[in-house]
């Protein structure tokens, strides 16, 4: 996997990271973050199997497969899969191993998911392309593959800068510097408490806007279903900062 400095995937999400990972209650795991997210997967999966890339320690998977859709994972991370499985057992959502632009779970799907920005966590255009191609081997005919990403905020760019601050709030400040010649950029976290101890975390991204992420998709033999602005079904404008994407494999196609 390619490196961004001096980060790797591997070492990011380490034994720390998945420690602190899990936040119940408050920020991606608060339920009105966390409800439309899996109200919308299990509208989606329509009955069937999910697979969720990149599904860490279960933040969506968990309440999904409570909600009654069975639920497979691939996983990087053994430390984040490790703090899964002091959640759930492995009969009750089994992980593969890997990387999620080439592994391959059993099976066949109704949806694949992949949430939270993880697809740009995958540093160049070959993998996240062979993401697409790795989610469309896994589904059955008339399956989808969703995507919920940022966009990336070069609009707030003015000439000479690189860096956006997106989050400013009491112990906490979340900034992105941005590599426009390789579109890359690095998710800066920046956590203090009142003693002023100051904790710092990074993570490398390669960002995609919306119109490459469908050429992506189209490689891929999907097709674009729906693009909103979030899991309500809001609409998408030039004004969103993220969207989810459902891409759909055409019904009538013959399976591999």
């Amino acid at each position: 996997m390619m490196i961004v400095g001096d980060m790797r995937q591997e070492d990011i999400w380490n034994a720390e990271a998945a420690r602190r990972y899990d936040t119940p209650g408050i920020g991606m795991f608060a339920p009105e973050v966390l409800g439309p997210t899996v109200d919308r997967l299990a509208e989606l999966a329509g009955g069937g199997r999910a697979l969720e890339f990149a599904i860490g320690t279960g933040r969506v998977a968990v309440p999904l497969a409570q909600r009654g859709v069975p639920v497979t994972g691939i996983e990087l991370s053994r430390p984040m899969i490790d703090q899964l499985r002091t959640k759930v057992d492995e009969a009750t959502i089994p992980v593969v191993v890997g990387d999620m632009a080439t592994a391959e779970a059993p099976g066949k799907y109704s949806l694949v998911y992949l949430v939270y920005n993880t697809i740009s966590n995958l540093l160049t255009q070959a993998e996240q392309v062979a993401c697409f191609r790795n989610a469309a081997r896994h589904l059955t005919p008339g399956g989808r593959f969703v995507v919920e990403l940022g966009v990336p905020a070069l609009r707030k760019l003015p000439p000479g800068q690189q860096a956006v601050v997106w989050r400013n709030e009491p112990g906490y400040i979340g900034l992105d510097t941005y590599d426009v010649l390789r579109q890359h950029l690095i998710s800066h976290h920046i956590r203090f408490d009142e003693s002023g101890q100051v904790r710092l975390s990074r993570g490398p991204h390669r960002y995609i806007w919306p119109s490459e992420l469908d050429l992506m998709a189209q490689l891929a033999g999907f097709e674009l279903e729906s693009r909103h602005a979030d899991w309500l079904g809001s609409e998408f404008t030039a004004e969103s900062d993220s969207h989810v994407s459902v891409y759909r494999i055409p019904p009538d196609r013959a399976e591999p």
